[in-house]
């Protein structure tokens, strides 16, 4: 089963009321079939996004990966809108993330509440299955400032990811 992509890849989901407002997927590719880098790509308001430096690596992530995650599965989800720009990620497994993209920030802090090793033997990419090994981190909150405006939520689910490989 060869391997398609080995990176890290926290995320969050902010709701209002129980339904989902904002979802931010962070990538930090270490190898990839697109190269290594960096990306953002967010679901917020009905719009899609992706920040990168690599717009054919953070295209793919998004259609390829992001689109198919059960965080955003029955969303609205047209064709992102690409903005070229460095992704700085500060990923520390005990004391949570911190990443901005452009005029994204996200938040994750930590501790996570556990950590565990997760393998979905046929994880659905778009009718593909694939093989996702990973660890996975819940933490309790995170947050999401676009422009330097904080977007309201009054819940939020959100979780640290590495170590993660995706085979086909």
């Amino acid at each position: 089963m060869p391997v398609r992509l080995i990176s890290a890849n926290p995320g969050l989901t902010l709701f209002v009321a129980g339904e989902r407002v904002a979802f931010a997927s962070l990538w930090r590719v270490d190898w990839s079939e697109r190269g290594q880098g960096h990306a953002l790509v967010m679901w917020h308001g009905g719009t899609t996004r992706v920040v990168a430096e690599d717009r054919e690596l953070g295209e793919w992530l998004a259609a390829g990966f992001t689109r198919h995650f059960p965080e955003v599965r029955g969303l609205p989800w047209p064709e992102p809108a690409f903005t070229r720009a460095p992704v700085h990620l500060e990923l520390d497994l005990d004391k949570g993330l911190r990443a901005t993209a452009d005029d994204v920030t996200v938040e994750i802090p930590g501790p996570p509440r556990e950590r565990r090793a997760v393998r979905v033997p046929e994880f659905d990419l778009g009718g593909v299955p694939h093989l996702l090994t990973n660890v996975f981190m819940p933490c309790d909150t995170g947050s999401m400032t676009i422009g330097g405006t904080a977007v309201a939520a009054d819940s939020a689910t959100a979780f640290l990811a590495d170590a993660e490989v995706w085979s086909s």
